[in-house]
Formats: structure tokens, C-alpha cells, sequence
């Protein structure tokens, strides 16, 4: 694996070089054909493969509503028709520099609607976004990962700015399971490409601080498939369960507040209450410390019709759930409380409790069995994730704590250079750097610590704006430095 990706990489670089960098990345991973073998777009499904080409334009034209429905779901913002250029049509002088050209119909196959897709009314629009021409000299193209449909690819603009770059994986299990199935190329593209072009409506509809950022799109023929589609993004960090579990509560928390938030968005959104059918940590990225879904092509609006609370059985590995059936006919609540449960299961239960403040555990314990439970909506769970942040933030939570009454010497404009010590959780893995609200946490936590004789108050904070202190073995080596303060305790 790491050779495929070593290669694909250096394929890329060569590519930028020579100019033609968009044909690499709409087309990653894919291998040239054996001899012998024929990939061709145009070839006819053979004896064996069930449906034939009828059937792929059934699924692709079932896509392709479904995208229409999502732009048409409400006002919202963007409005337009994503705009298509091509490389050459943004050479200087050419026709680039006028006014973007529509897309050019490709005839459908079988009844299938046409690519690229007729615009909707909420179908992302033109805008002050990236195009083609922002992708003309990428440089530092790394590879990311991929999934069933997508590869992504991580690439620095011109400017400086990295950015992700989705599309669809020519190698991938979507397109190959496809084109096994019917044997055409450029349909099985089109029906993938159509997950990518809902994810692109979907990100754009559902804008919010704890939803990825579409910065653009981009449409150009690629050897054997015209217009294929790229999606340009916010770049953000993988989701590693294992390296959180070993950062501090703080930063812990901060990611389960920002899923509340986004779990109370997708609940009462433009589009109405939208469901994460594929919801894993791999569908979720951090960007300065927020976590944000990247994945939406799996999301899901329109709620589970029913009969009877038969048909309104929530399944989960470990237990179902059974939620009433409305009198019009939908299971009530279904999407709201499936991604309240994943939510629960992927992240409360790891992140919430562990290691926190002692006088907050209580609550988050609540949080982490209402939800697990069931028991509250969504509007509960972020109302009571706020009321910790507030507690937390003001420095409420440490009203009932009495003080050490130990005293400290004050040394402004001074650090220890050594003498550290590890502890956990801490912000720097060389020594024991935490964050406290206040002088009297930091004497009581230095005190806790059997080994800590000195502190250091350093001139950094974190997100809820608490100080970060490091905390030292002993104060031998106390040299200046401006905006910190060292506290030693006092002789006796």
C-alpha cells in the first residue's frame, strides 16, 4: 500500500510539471489497460451482467433526482448553477476571460438524464469560488485516502493555501463493481460522480461552522471520461480515536460540543433533518481543533414512512430502539435519533467523562447515558453541552474547591528552561503543561503533583481561554523571558 501510494504521489508531481495535473487527479490510482484489454466507455454489457444498460440509467436517473431534490430544498444560499470551465478555456486569451460557458450536454444512455446535470435552483453557484484555473500550478500533491466512491488528495494552491481535492476513484469499489455489473465506463462514472455532486449540494446547502467548507468545483474531460468533477474543500486533520483519547479533556470536550452542534444543525436544517447513514469517525475531520463532517454523500433527508411502530425499529449492533409511528405516516424522529445514538457510540462514551474535572463528571455522566439511551433529543444534548462549557469556561466549576492556603514566590518575566516532568493529560509530550482558570488551580494542581515544586504561567491560552502552565520539578535554571511568570514555592 505504501508503494501504490509512493507512486501515485510521484505520478502526480510529474503531472504539475508537464501541465496536465487535472488529468492525473480526476483519474486517481487507475492503471493502464493490459494488453489485450479494452476499458473503452462504450463497452456493451456482456450475456451474464443482470439489467443491462436499462438498469444503470434507472440508477442513475434515481441519483439524479435525488441532487435535484436536495438543490431544490429550500432557498438557502448560492443559489446558481456550478459554473464549468476547462483548462484550455483559461489560457490567456481564450475564452476563459469572458463569461463561463454552460455545460455541454453528453447524450444519455438509455434514458438516462444527461452529464453534467441540469442546474437546479439550489444547485451551488458561481460565486467568488476556486475554478479550474486555481488548480493550474498546484504543487505538493499527497495522497490522503479513499473510500468505496472517492479518493482525496491533499494539494497547495499557488497562494500557499492547502486544500482537499475529492473524486472520484477510478480504483475504487463503486466504479469497479460497476463496470463489472455493465461494462460501461462512462455510465458507471456518471453514477458515481453523481454521490460526489450531492455531496458538493449537500455542502453547500448545509453551511455551518461544523460542516467542511466547499471552496469550489472544477469540470474537465480526463482521457477516456469527458467532464469529470473535482470538489474543492477546506483541508482538515484525520479523526484518530487513539491520539484523542491521549489529548486533554479540554480539547475532548470541544470535539463532542462541536458534534452536538452540528447534531442540533442537521436536525433543524433548511433541508429538514438530515440523517448520517455512514457515520464513523472516518467521516468527520478536525480543523483547528473543531471537528467537522467531510462525508455527506451517505446523508439522507427524508424520514422512515410506516404503518405501525413495526416499521420504526432503530438497529444498532449492540440494541434497538423503537420510536412511535406518526398519524402522517413517518417514523417520528428516526434521523435525529440515529445520529444521536452514533454520536453516543463513536464519541461521548470515549470522550466525555474521562479525565475531567471532578465537579463536572456528574453531568457529563447524564449526557453520556441520556444519550445512550435515548432518552433526550438533540436540543437537550447541546443545551447541557453548553451548560458545561459555560461552567467551565466562568470558572464555576471550582466554587466548592477550598485552596492549598501554600505559598508560592512570584518571579515576572521568567521561565524554567528544564526540570520537567511528564504527567497526563498534557499539551507538550516532554513535559506537564495543562491549562487552569486561575493562580489558585495552578497552586492547587502544582500541590496534587508530588514532584512539582515551581510553575511557569505562560503568555498562551486555549480555546475557552484558560492559561496554559507548565508545571517544574524544582527552579534551578530560572532564566528571563517576557510575558511569563514563575511561581516557586516559598521556602518552609
Amino acid at each position: 500500500m505504501r508503494r501504490r501510494r509512493a507512486a501515485v504521489a510521484a505520478g502526480f508531481c510529474a503531472s504539475f510539471l508537464l501541465g496536465s495535473v487535472l488529468n492525473v487527479l480526476f483519474a486517481p490510482g487507475s492503471e493502464p489497460p493490459r494488453p489485450g484489454q479494452s476499458p473503452g466507455p462504450s463497452a456493451a454489457p456482456g450475456p451474464g451482467r443482470r439489467g443491462g444498460r436499462g438498469e444503470l440509467a434507472r440508477q442513475i436517473r434515481a441519483r439524479y433526482e435525488e441532487v435535484q431534490r436536495y438543490s431544490r430544498g429550500g432557498p438557502g444560499p448560492g443559489a446558481g448553477r456550478p459554473e464549468r470551465r476547462r483548462l484550455m478555456d483559461l489560457a490567456p486569451g481564450g475564452p476563459g476571460l469572458q463569461r463561463p460557458r454552460p455545460p455541454r450536454a453528453r447524450p444519455p444512455p438509455d434514458g438516462a438524464p444527461g452529464w453534467p446535470p441540469a442546474p437546479g435552483p439550489g444547485s451551488p453557484g458561481p460565486g467568488p469560488r476556486l475554478g479550474c484555473a486555481a488548480l493550474r500550478n498546484v504543487s505538493g500533491a499527497q495522497y490522503v485516502g479513499s473510500g468505496y466512491t472517492k479518493a482525496v488528495y491533499r494539494v497547495r494552491l499557488p497562494g500557499g493555501a492547502a486544500v482537499a481535492l475529492k473524486a472520484v476513484d477510478f480504483s475504487g469499489h463503486d466504479l469497479g463493481s460497476c463496470v463489472r455489473e455493465f461494462g460501461a465506463r462512462r455510465g458507471c462514472y456518471r453514477l458515481a460522480a453523481h454521490k460526489l455532486l450531492k455531496e458538493m449540494v449537500l455542502l453547500e446547502r448545509l453551511r455551518h461552522p461544523n460542516v467542511l467548507q466547499l471552496y469550489g468545483y472544477c469540470y474537465q474531460d480526463s482521457e477516456d471520461i469527458p467532464d469529470t468533477l473535482t470538489t474543492i474543500t477546506e483541508l482538515g486533520a484525520p479523526v484518530e480515536m487513539i491520539q484523542l483519547l491521549q489529548t486533554s479533556w479540554e480539547d475532548r470536550f470541544r470535539i463532542c460540543l462541536s458534534l452536538g452542534r452540528l447534531l442540533h444543525h442537521l436536525a433543524h436544517s433548511p433541508l429538514g433533518s438530515v440523517t448520517l447513514l455512514d457515520f464513523r469517525p472516518r467521516q468527520f475531520v478536525l480543523v483547528d481543533g473543531e471537528l467537522k463532517v467531510t462525508d455527506l454523500d451517505d446523508a439522507r433527508v427524508e424520514e422512515t414512512p410506516c404503518t405501525s411502530v413495526a416499521d420504526c425499529i432503530l438497529e444498532f449492533p449492540a440494541r434497538n430502539f423503537s420510536l412511535p409511528c406518526s398519524a402522517q405516516g413517518w417514523c417520528e424522529g428516526m434521523n435525529e435519533k440515529r445520529n444521536l445514538y452514533n454520536a453516543y457510540r463513536f464519541f461521548f462514551t470515549y470522550l466525555l467523562p474521562h479525565s475531567a474535572p471532578p465537579s463536572l463528571r456528574p453531568l457529563l455522566g447524564t449526557i453520556v447515558n441520556a444519550t445512550g439511551e435515548l432518552t433526550w433529543g438533540v436540543d437537550e444534548t447541546l443545551a447541557q453541552l453548553e451548560t458545561v462549557l459555560h461552567l467551565f469556561r466562568s470558572g464555576q466549576y471550582l466554587q466548592n474547591a477550598t485552596g492549598s492556603g501554600a505559598e508560592y514566590q512570584r518571579l515576572p518575566d521568567s521561565t524554567i528552561t528544564q526540570e520537567d516532568y511528564h504527567c497526563w493529560p498534557s499539551y507538550h509530550h516532554g513535559g506537564c503543561l495543562l491549562s487552569v482558570f486561575n493562580l489558585a488551580e495552578a497552586v492547587d494542581v502544582c500541590e496534587s503533583h508530588a514532584q512539582c515544586r515551581a510553575f511557569v504561567v505562560t503568555n498562551q491560552t486555549t480555546w475557552t481561554g484558560r492559561k496554559l502552565v507548565f508545571f517544574k520539578t524544582g527552579w534551578s535554571q530560572v532564566v528571563a523571558d517576557a510575558g511569563k511568570t514563575t511561581y516557586v514555592k516559598a521556602p518552609g
